[in-house]
This record gives C-alpha cells, structure tokens and sequence, in this order.
C-alpha cells in the first residue's frame, strides 16, 4: 500500500457521505499499514486442560449417537449405551434422528422412543403430535438462514428450527451426563466435560453457527466459554480416526491378496459380514482401544502423501483432501470440501417417487398427511431392504405396506392395491399373496442409482482438480458407505487409481474421530478458508483506478468509500491459530466511536463492499471516549482476526489505551 493511500489521518465527516457507505453505517477509518501474519500456536495451551470428559455428538441426518473418553485415558472411546427399542437389521449403537412434542409443542421424546410413541398413537390424536425426522438437511438446503427459521412437522405445522435442534442436543447432553453419573457414581457436572459436535464440512459458515447457538440454548456451554464446544468437521474427524486403523479393522476394497482369507471376489460381501460380526462381537463392550501408534495404513504414508475422506452420510456427501507432514503426522487440508446432497436419503425419494407412479402422487400426498404415523412405518420397513440391496443379489427383496395403507387406498381410489400394480405398467415391482410389494434386485439397484451416479460424478471431478493429483487412498466412510452397492461403484470407478479403503465400523468413524478431535484439536494444522474476509475502509481516491460514484470530497481530501481491504482470500491455505493483524486510524481525529465492520464473500477479488454476494459478519465497536489529551493525532487502531479454527475470531486494540473488543464472526443476525 503506498504513502498516498494509507497516510490518510485527515478529518472526515462520518455523516456526509455521499456514497451508498451512508446506508451501509460504514465507519471513518482508513488503512495504516500494510498485513503481517503472526503465528499465534501457543494462545489455546493453557485452557487444554480443565475438562475430564470429552463427548462427541454425531448429529446426522438419519441417525445420532454420542461417544465419550476422559481424558486421562484417551485410548479409550466408549461408545453410548445401547438404545432402547431398535429395528431388526439395523443396529443400534446410534438412535434415528428423529423428535417428537407434544400438541403444547414441548419436548416429548428423541430417536426410537418417539418414533415409536408416535407410531402408537390413535391417528386422530396422531395428527396433534408434532414429529420431526430427517430435520437436519433443512440447514444445508436453506439459502438465507437466520434464527427464525422454521421446520415443518409431519402434521404440516411450524417450529422454529433452533427450537427443535437446541431440544436435540438437550437429549443427548442429558443422556451423556447421567451415563457419566451413573458410571463414576457421583453426579457428573457439564462445567467438567468438553463437547464436540460434527457439521458437514460443506456446510455454509451460517449452518455451523447455528448449530454453536443451538448448543448454547441447549446449555452446553456459552457465549462467555466457547471453548467448551468444539464444532468438528465430519470429513476431519474422520480422517483422524482412519490415521489410527489397524490392518483387521478395515477392509481394502482394491486389495489382490487374500483379506483375511478371503479372495478379492468376496471381500465386499464376506469380508464385510465378517467384519460386521467382528464388531458385533465387540459391541457387548462399547469401549474401543484406540491405538497410540499410528496405524498400518498410515505407515505406509510419506511426507506430502495425500488421501482422500469421502464421508457419505443420510443427507449429504462430503469429500476433503488432506496432505500429511511429519513427524508428527499432523493433516493439512489440501483442498477445500466439497460434496452435495447426496445421501443415502437420495434413495428414499426415488423409492417415493416410485410409489407416486404406481399408486398416483394425488393418493401419496394424502396419505403421508392423513396417515403420518403409517407413513414413517412403511419408510421404516424400505430402510431395511434398502440395506439389504447388493450388487449380486438375485432373490427379489418384500416390503410390506402397513394395513392402513391398503385400507386407505381403497376408499381412496375405489379399488385395490393389487389392482394399482398390474395397471401401472411398473415392471420389476410386483404384488405378492402376503400382502408386500416385491421389487426385483435390478428395480431395488434402480433406486439407488441417480444418487451414487451423482457421488462417481463429484468425486471424478475432485480428481481432475490439479491440487488432488497422486492420491494414494481413498477412505470410504459414514452409514451409506455400508453399501456394497456404493462401495462397489466407487471400487470399479476409482480402484485403478488409488486404494478404496473402509474402516469395519463405518458407520461410527465420524464418532471416534470426533472425540480424538476433541481430546487434541491441533491435531489439523492447515485449512483452507471458505470465505475471503475484510472490513470496509476508506482510501485516498485514485483517478482511474476507484469509480467516481465512490468518490468522497471532505476537506479538501479526496476519499473513495466502500473499499474492501481483505485480510484473507477465499481458498488460501490458513494455519490453525494463525492470525492477521492490520492498523487503521480514525479518518476523523476528533471521533469518540470506531466502528469496524466485517465482511465475507465466497468470490476472492474483492473491491468494495458494496460488490453481490458481500455480507457483512461481524462489527467491532471500540468506544474512545474518556482518554486523556496525550493520545498521538494520528492513533493506531490494531485489529486481529484469528483463523484456522473452524470458527472465526476478531479483535480490535487502541493501541494508546490498550482498549480492546472482541467479536465472534456472525453470520445469522446481520
């Protein structure tokens, strides 16, 4: 920045802008000096050490559980209590995600026990009962969230969705803190336990503050100790658990040799039940022993060795890239996540499609408000074929249909569901004397097909970026990994290129990974940031370079407003608790406020903050008043931002004073 433009300390009146920077309530301040970068690694150290328990919450789409380990002994992780109720074929070491309150809209019950409360209720009480499933893809698919956002309950009535994810995390504090109590014999206090919670990484930033205000409502912790909770990335945190696999807790999809006796051929099928029964096994215990070595796998990794996380849960599917430097075999993320809404809920919307064919959407649509309850029951039995879909299969797969649905398509249509299928020219789906509708293997692949052609697309499409050549493993990870159908694909579509790895225990990576976050944060070095960060300053006008219309005349000193002075660059490479200073002075050196106000944008050249797609985020406001005569004319306004973490920190400092304010970055309430 040359003399001209940052030596600016002349008066300038805030209130006569001529500018759009009037509407904007941007401040009279003007840039100092030139960026440096201060590496800020040791800041954090000294609050390591307060909590006994770290308790990680997987928060899906599907379903939800919690991990814990003290951290006295973090080889340890115990995975929650098992949950009452359950569905055959399924297992139980996480809950559905799903909610229900009472007509008076309070919290009534979470997971099994309020999809099963609600599945026994008399249909005319049923329709009063607000029930809520699969809620949380609401945050990642609304464009302008704010906390006023609503969900909708299957009875069609609205709730504030900060209300339903805040009563959520309440559960599963409750239930962590009374199995803490209960183990330790004396009440266990929530001050003495740190919580991680894991957000898809492809989340905007306004869907992870949500979920950090969510936690707060739900007590967790707060505003004044956000230290205390920890909002992890799912991709990360499983990345951190897969450093750790053992040879006989994964399964190597593109292994030629025998995996544990068993040829390649069989490995998806076998190797998985094996592995499967392996776990079951294990699950009497609940305690996992994380090895403190690195594991087999990750032996094998060099200096800059990279690997791709591919995490593909209920609702979305999320893919980073990271880089390992050693020796400590610290992560560095490569390229920023990316992925999409294609989850393995992409397979329950072909399956609904597939009943408006054959039954007519007028009849589908009538009968999930009618019939709520029986609704939630049918999807229940499709989830359970659904995992029994396969790439060999050959014997077709029965779904029963709930007897109200027969009962109520007939008075509905005037005649018989088995009448719907032999009309509806639907081949593969057949009607069968038990009343099930009997779909072949190929109709039952058919469903799941648009959604793991989507998943094959996007992840061609990280392999053809420049930064993601030389991958050596691809980790498969997250329930809908567990599908033979997906690891296939993604075998056949990528073998030749990398190795396709799967832990045993896929569906609770993310879990263990979240709390081996939780018990050492450091763990991810470098990220990439989403967003390019500034404030909004004033600079000496440049004919030619800055537009007339931003041109400001005070004084005799020309200014142009609305300038956008970045701190960081969308996509730039940041270190975990790196920081980046800039000084500015008051345009005015008669001001008594100094307001500073903080802007992102998802573009990287940024000009001015009046550009689309600028937002602001965050204000700082430092009060000089009261200072005393021999405060400098020309006075240093200092202001940090904190990066690297998952969250964003800013802070302004009067250097004469050592007055300083602190913000959060926001991205709801502006």
């Amino acid at each position: 920045m040359s003399e001209t433009e940052s030596g600016a300390a002349d008066a300038v009146s805030t209130s006569a802008y001529s500018s759009p920077a009037k509407s904007l309530g941007d401040p009279g301040i003007t840039p100092l000096s030139p960026s440096h970068i201060v590496k800020d690694s040791d800041a954090d150290d000294a609050v390591e050490q307060l909590f006994l328990v770290v308790v990680a919450i997987d928060f899906g789409t599907t379903s939800s559980g919690y991990a814990y380990s003290f951290t006295k002994e973090p080889e340890c992780i115990h995975v929650m209590r098992r949950w009452e109720g359950g569905d055959p074929g399924v297992s139980n070491q996480k809950t559905p995600t799903t909610i229900l309150l009472t007509p008076e809209r309070k919290f009534h019950s979470f997971g099994y026990a309020a999809r099963d409360f609600y599945h026994d209720l008399d249909p005319t009480e049923s329709k009063h009962w607000l029930y809520f499933e699969k809620f949380k893809m609401k945050l990642h698919t609304t464009g302008n969230l704010t906390m006023e956002t609503d969900l909708t309950a299957a009875n069609g009535k609205k709730v504030k969705a900060l209300e339903i994810f805040a009563y959520a995390l309440q559960f599963f504090k409750e239930q962590a803190l009374k199995e803490l109590s209960d183990q330790g014999g004396s009440d266990f206090e929530n001050t003495e336990v740190r919580w991680v919670i894991t957000v898809p990484a492809i989340w905007k930033q306004p869907a992870k503050q949500f979920m950090r205000q969510a936690a707060y409502k739900a007590g967790m912790a707060s505003p004044e100790n956000p230290e205390q909770l920890i909002i992890a990335l799912e991709p990360e945190a499983a990345s951190i658990y897969c450093r750790k696999l053992r040879l006989h807790q994964m399964i190597d999809l593109s292994s030629r040799a025998p995996v544990n006796g068993y040829s390649p051929s069989d490995t998806i099928g076998t190797g998985f039940t094996q592995a499967k029964e392996h776990v079951r096994r294990n699950r009497q215990s609940r305690t996992f022993l994380v090895e403190n070595v690195i594991g087999e796998i990750w032996s094998e990794l060099e200096e800059g060795d990279r690997y791709i996380v591919v995490d593909s849960g209920g609702g979305t599917v999320d893919m980073t890239v990271h880089q390992i430097r050693l020796p400590e075999g610290h992560l560095k993320e490569l390229y920023k996540a990316t992925g999409g809404p294609y989850g393995s809920l992409g397979v329950d919307y072909e399956f609904e499609k597939l009943l408006c064919k054959i039954f007519g959407e007028d009849f589908i649509e009538q009968f999930k408000i009618k019939r709520p309850a029986a609704w939630v029951d049918l999807m229940i039995a499709f989830e359970s074929r659904k995992r029994a879909a396969a790439p060999d299969r050959t014997n077709p797969l029965n779904i029963t249909l709930p007897f109200s649905f027969i009962d109520y398509y007939k008075k509905f249509r005037g005649h018989s569901v088995e009448h719907a299928l032999r009309k509806s020219n639907v081949d593969f789906v057949k009607w069968s004397s038990q009343g099930m509708l009997r779909m072949s293997p190929d109709a039952m692949n058919a469903l799941f097909k648009p959604t793991i052609d989507q998943i094959i697309q996007h992840l061609s499409d990280v392999f053809d970026k420049p930064e993601v050549t030389n991958v050596k493993f691809l980790f498969l990870v997250g329930g809908f990994a567990e599908s033979p159908l997906l690891q296939q694909a993604v075998q056949s579509a990528f073998g030749s290129r990398c190795r396709v790895i799967i832990p045993q225990d896929v569906g609770l990576t993310i879990l263990k990974g979240a709390v081996l976050f939780g018990l050492d944060p450091a763990v991810i070095k470098v990220r990439r940031s989403p967003l390019t960060y500034g404030v909004g300053v004033l600079n000496r006008f440049v004919e030619g370079k800055h537009p007339p219309e931003k041109l400001l005349i005070k004084d005799g000193t020309r200014w142009c407003t609305d300038v956008f002075d970045k701190f960081i660059s969308a996509d730039q490479s940041v270190a975990l608790g790196e920081t980046v200073t800039r000084s500015y002075t008051p345009a005015k050196p008669s001001q008594l406020v100094i307001v500073i106000n903080i802007y992102s944008s998802e573009q990287d050249n940024v000009s001015f903050i009046t550009e689309s797609g600028v937002k602001k985020c965050g204000t700082l406001r430092l009060d000089l008043t009261g200072t005393d005569a021999s405060v400098p004319s020309r006075r240093e306004i200092k202001t940090l931002m904190q990066f690297g973490d998952t969250e964003i920190k800013a802070m302004a400092i009067d250097v004469a004073t050592s007055k300083s304010v602190k913000v959060g970055i926001d991205f709801l309430n502006y």
